[in-house]
């Protein structure tokens, strides 16, 4: 079997949530040339799951256990057919509940992640790919975040970060993420916003190398409050800090009435879109490319990519699971890494 060219990166692939299809996924991905042909690959988990996995899917690849960076540049760690895996947990690990939520479960995904942001920070990987985390499984292992973007930017010391996530023709940053849709316009402020239009300026500049980027900012209400007549948070809020992101030099417009922003960008008038809550822009988002978006972090001084559904817990330990949007993640990381300056 031929190995991988030198210059591929190295990626972090965690594991995710043990009960979901993280560690299912993951093999499945494994399996496919193209995905040794941009990385070399490797898993941040339990082996013990890794390779029963790997078993049950009757995949053919070979675990192989890194004990540490050293060990890692072994090139024949990095050939088709293998399972590098690097253990964080000590010594074999107690079976998991199959699409249950627990907090052993929950705690076991942060491990992953700690760890692949090590690595990260210390130069000994080029980014990280995260397979999905349940959220309730981590909060009740004591690790209090809405999840992954606000992670990592607290375990990587981010001034600011956030969510973008990629499929088809739409690359969307969000204002907000993780809220109940109550407490959206609370949350919104002039400076969030502004804080988001800066931020996917700088992931379509610096990640995607677009030179003058034409961003456009959604709107909250329907019509973007018909001038006022179903709500002022346009003229109150929004408003105000695209005014202030064109000053920066930015070229954003807005707000536009969501319900035809993005059908424009689909069309190829924005290169970027600032969506204010989750749902806004992940349903258009997922019905022109669901399973083949990919979630991006901007901000991070570290390349972080993830898959853009969550733990499925439904058909977890099935064999069911797709692994199309993790093999989109991995190849995004892959580009953004050897493009990175």
């Amino acid at each position: 079997m031929a190995s991988t060219q030198p210059t591929n990166p190295l990626l972090a692939i965690t594991m995710g949530d043990p009960a979901g299809i993280g560690p299912e996924i993951i093999v499945k991905a494994l399996q496919l040339p193209k995905i040794w042909r941009v990385c070399r690959p490797l898993v941040i988990g339990s082996r013990t799951l890794l390779e029963y996995t790997a078993q049950s899917l009757e995949a053919s690849l070979v675990l192989v256990p890194v004990s540490g960076h050293e060990s890692s540049s072994a090139s024949r760690m990095f050939r088709r057919g293998s399972l590098p895996v690097l253990d964080p947990f000590s010594g074999s690990v107690r079976p998991v509940r199959i699409g249950r939520v627990t907090a052993r479960s929950g705690d076991m995904a942060v491990t992953c992640i700690q760890t692949a942001v090590r690595l990260a920070q210390a130069g000994c990987v080029q980014g990280i790919v995260t397979a999905p985390i349940n959220k309730h499984a981590m909060q009740l292992a004591g690790h209090t975040y809405p999840g992954h973007t606000e992670m990592l930017a607290d375990l990587t010391n981010a001034k600011e970060s956030g969510m973008m996530i990629v499929g088809g023709p739409l690359k969307i940053l969000f204002a907000t993420t993780h809220l109940a849709l109550r407490d959206v316009p609370n949350v919104l402020t002039s400076t969030t916003i502004l804080r988001a239009i800066r931020l996917a300026h700088q992931g379509l500049t610096r990640l995607f190398h677009i030179q003058k980027p034409r961003i456009g900012v959604a709107g909250l209400n329907p019509h973007a409050g018909e001038n006022g007549l179903f709500g002022d948070e346009e003229g109150r809020i929004i408003q105000p800090a695209i005014r202030q992101a064109k000053k920066q030099g930015i070229a954003c417009t807005g707000p536009h009435p969501a319900d035809t922003l993005f059908g424009k960008a689909v069309r190829g008038s924005f290169d970027g879109i600032v969506a204010l809550y989750h749902d806004q822009g992940l349903i258009p988002l997922k019905t022109v490319a669901f399973g083949h978006c990919v979630n991006i972090t901007v901000g991070l001084p570290i390349i972080r990519t993830s898959v853009d559904h969550g733990t499925a817990y439904d058909i977890a330990g099935q064999g069911k699971a797709d692994p199309t949007s993790l093999v989109e993640a991995i190849e995004m990381a892959a580009r953004l890494a050897t493009h990175s300056p």
